[in-house]
């Protein structure tokens, strides 16, 4: 059987909100990830975290109010802990899965940090949302410690920016794994921001797309799939009209015609496009598919989803 190397990209369907949801969503994502495998494929693994660092933030910030002497913790920081406990969960998951399967395959997470450009525009426009609702008092906090906060109905958010992801710092480690044989989890939550200062990495107050670290981790690893695992099959244009349409095979050309019309939702649909059409260009032979979890082996077999060559 010849082994084609995946890159899996989870989003948040496939990982639940709480820690029991967790816990649960992961044993049955490892059954997908095992299928995978028997199905041939090379696994290397990115996952978001949305939920996740959102409530490690707030938590943090809660643990602030109680301790007043307490050091607040950076977005950077609260995405080294998500990687840490989605990690936990999704490697032991995928590896007692295994083994009941009788496969013996390591399964590791890696710390990944993502290099981003300090000058990147996103800097100046923060977009993306997070953490709890804050009264008006406490929005003009967050404000007079230089953060961000957008108003959402009566209440504010705080909000960071999402700059394109440079480089991937941990990609030696991450390559060594993958080579031999190991099951890799790695990026996760589009990776820990980081700026580079001489020798030394900084965390960044951000987040970065995970779709884009996934189909950057693709290109730098030569994978020779990218598959994002969402909440639809497949693709649509025309999306929630009459007219609506389900993509089943398509260019990277009509990927981007159809990007051009504005045919896909900027924080959701979009970014996985975006990120499938730069991976598949990039060399010959490659093909990126975006499908539902629950139909990630029907799509790696080439059955469903919406394939983009």
């Amino acid at each position: 059987m010849t082994k084609k190397r995946v890159v899996v990209a989870l989003g948040h369907r496939a990982l639940g909100t709480t820690l029991p949801e967790q816990k649960n969503a992961t044993k049955r994502t490892a059954k997908i990830i095992a299928d995978l495998v028997e199905a041939g494929a090379e696994v290397i693994i990115t996952h978001s975290n949305a939920p996740q660092v959102g409530m490690i933030h707030t938590a943090m910030n809660e643990f602030g109010k109680v301790h007043p002497d307490y050091t607040a913790v950076p977005m950077s920081v609260c995405a080294a802990m998500s990687q840490g406990y989605i990690g936990y969960d999704v490697q032991n998951a995928i590896r007692a899965e295994l083994l009941r399967r009788g496969i013996y395959k390591p399964v590791s997470t890696v710390l990944t940090q993502v290099t981003v450009d300090p000058y990147d525009d996103a800097f100046h426009e923060p977009v993306k949302v997070i953490g709890r609702t804050l009264t008006e008092e406490e929005a003009e906090a967050e404000e007079k410690k230089g953060n961000y906060v957008t108003k959402t109905g009566s209440d504010y958010r705080r909000i960071v920016a999402a700059p394109k992801p440079q480089d991937i710092v941990e990609i030696d480690a991450i390559r060594v794994l993958a080579d031999a044989g190991q099951i890799v989890i790695a990026c996760g939550g589009g990776g820990i921001p980081v700026l580079e200062q001489g020798e030394e990495l900084h965390g960044a107050s951000a987040v970065i797309e995970k779709d884009l670290i996934s189909g950057k981790l693709a290109e730098m690893l030569d994978a020779d799939e990218l598959l994002i695992l969402t909440s639809v099959e497949k693709v649509s244009i025309n999306y929630k009209s009459d007219t609506e349409q389900y993509l089943d095979h398509i260019t990277t050309a009509q990927a981007r015609q159809y990007m051009s019309e504005d045919q896909f939702e900027p924080s959701t649909m979009l970014p996985k496009i975006e990120a499938s059409v730069n991976f598949v260009e990039k060399k010959k032979g490659r093909r990126a598919v975006i499908t539902s979890i629950d139909k990630a082996k029907s799509a790696y077999l080439g059955k469903t989803g919406t394939i983009i060559e």
